[in-house]
């Protein structure tokens, strides 16, 4: 007799127990994030303990879980810790873990087949996303898993909606006399998924065009009508201008409305990045920052970092849904649908695999949904504009600090700042302030990164935490300014991973 085998436990029980245990000790662990050190780093026998071959035979799930306990929830990147502000990252929310759960749980896929309730889910909140970002209901949208795949679709559409000839069709080298080099432009300040979108779209890094940002680390428009007038002029061929709303070196802002402006003048597709920033147009204080951002053709944004759900899940928005279903529509007669009313055929949902490069596609709105039906898009904004004013709260110890230095003027929510010596140059400076940066992670203080901002290197503050408060910021400049001068007296001392208490 066959002996047929499946992969689900032969007793469910222990799988149960498991299980509760393991949403216990999740809980537990989010429940205790401000008594945990802010970061780990993964010491040698963590590394070493993930060598050798795939394992052939079963292992045990307890043993399994136990191994995971020891070896890998420790030594996180932080961003769920209060005081964690390294480049831009989310902290995640408890419900969005229960929604991951929920997903996995039924093995969850989107954007295929009119029967599957998760289409509704997804088409759901991409319609709160066009209302709460100023975008029409008719308007195509993708709920993807970063800014990453959510610049790289939005490029996408722009190529063959701007290139002038079939570039789906013919691709980039057509003989066409029309095929000129596409040519797309940015600002020095944004963000690096641009080139790598680019250079997968086929265009070529060169065909990048990075414009001079001005003292507050904005696209400069005069350099940008230069560079766009000769480029034209030597045979080139401007498709799309990209707009950052909140660069993740500084938090500038570019002029959005006048590059509304240029695009519609220049017939240029404008596109914005607003991987973290966007979300600043729902906090009534705040949202004048970001006006002009829903004129963009297209849309880019997060909502693991400042809607703060847990990794992945970001957004593309395009205003011309018809020119994104043109870009990535196919289907092959295995996935034949539009067909009728019934069955896996039906037409009263579009297929959302056709407006992006993704046929496979997890349930990323589930988490989406729960949240905002758990905390109400006010309070959401009222958490951005808390950061905005810790932000500002930031600055204003900074000012008020000895031997403290601003790069810049804070515009949103991103503070750049360094220890300053009178008796150190510019480049000793720098070594020190990354070596405050080491000492601030390394002993589980606290995580900011280090940016450089016209040549020099500052502590980098991203103020995105809805679980951080003030004193988490008196910590912080006390701890800099301490950290300071302990290694500038060469007396710094050995790494503990042990914050101090908060007074």
């Amino acid at each position: 007799m066959t002996h047929e085998e499946t992969l689900d436990p032969q007793d469910w029980s222990e799988l149960r127990a498991l299980a509760h245990r393991a949403v216990d000790d999740a809980v537990d662990y989010m429940a205790s994030l401000r008594e945990r050190p802010a970061w780990q780093h993964a010491p040698a026998h963590v590394k070493e303990h993930f060598s050798g071959g795939a394992p052939a035979g079963p292992q045990a799930v307890e043993e399994i879980y136990a191994e995971y306990l020891e070896y890998v929830r420790p030594y996180q990147l932080g961003n769920s810790h209060p005081r964690f502000w390294g480049w831009v990252l989310g902290t995640g929310t408890p419900l969005s873990v229960v929604a991951e759960m929920l997903a996995a749980s039924t093995d969850a896929v989107s954007g295929i087949y009119s029967f599957v309730a998760n289409n509704y889910v997804e088409l759901q909140v991409l319609d709160w996303c066009k209302e709460l970002l100023g975008y029409p209901t008719e308007a195509g949208g993708l709920l993807t898993s970063g800014c990453s795949a959510s610049n790289l679709i939005a490029l996408a559409v722009a190529r063959n909606a701007r290139a002038g000839f079939d570039v789906r069709g013919q691709g980039l080298a057509a003989d066409d006399a029309g095929a000129a080099r596409l040519t797309v432009y940015c600002s020095t300040e944004a963000h690096s998924s641009l080139t790598k979108a680019v250079e997968l779209l086929g265009m070529g890094t060169t065909s990048l065009r990075r414009v001079p940002a001005d003292d507050l680390m904005r696209i400069d428009l005069d350099a940008l009508a230069e560079l766009v007038a000769a480029d034209r002029a030597v045979g080139l061929r401007p498709v799309c201008v990209v707009g950052v709303a909140g660069t993740t070196n500084t938090g500038s802002i570019d002029p959005l409305p006048e590059l509304a402006d240029f695009c519609v003048a220049q017939d240029l597709w404008f596109h914005v990045d607003g991987a973290f920033g966007a979300w600043t147009a729902i906090a009534p204080e705040s949202r004048r920052l970001v006006a002009g951002m829903e004129r963009a053709d297209s849309l880019a944004f997060d909502l693991h970092k400042w809607m703060n759900l847990t990794y992945p899940v970001g957004c593309v928005l395009v205003r011309d849904a018809q020119a994104q279903l043109d870009t990535f529509s196919l289907t092959p007669s295995y996935l034949a649908h539009g067909e009728g009313e019934r069955g896996l055929t039906a037409v009263d949902v579009p297929w959302l695999s056709d407006f992006g490069f993704e046929l496979s596609r997890g349930f990323h709105a589930l988490k989406v949904w729960m949240a905002f039906k758990e905390h109400g898009t006010e309070k959401f904004a009222r958490v951005i504009q808390q950061n905005i004013d810790q932000a500002r709260y930031l600055e204003g110890l900074v000012t008020a600090t000895p031997g403290l230095e601003l790069a810049l003027p804070r515009q949103l929510n991103i503070v750049c700042f360094r220890y300053v010596r009178p008796e150190l140059d510019d480049a000793a400076l720098d070594r020190l302030n990354k070596e405050i940066e080491l000492e601030l992670q390394e002993r589980g203080i606290a995580v900011p990164s280090v940016s450089t901002v016209n040549g020099r290197k500052y502590l980098h503050v991203a103020v995105a935490n809805h679980r951080t408060r003030r004193e988490d910021f008196d910590l912080l400049v006390r701890e800099v300014v301490r950290l300071g001068k302990e290694l500038a007296a060469g007396s710094g001392s050995q790494r503990t991973y042990l914050a101090p208490e908060i007074s």
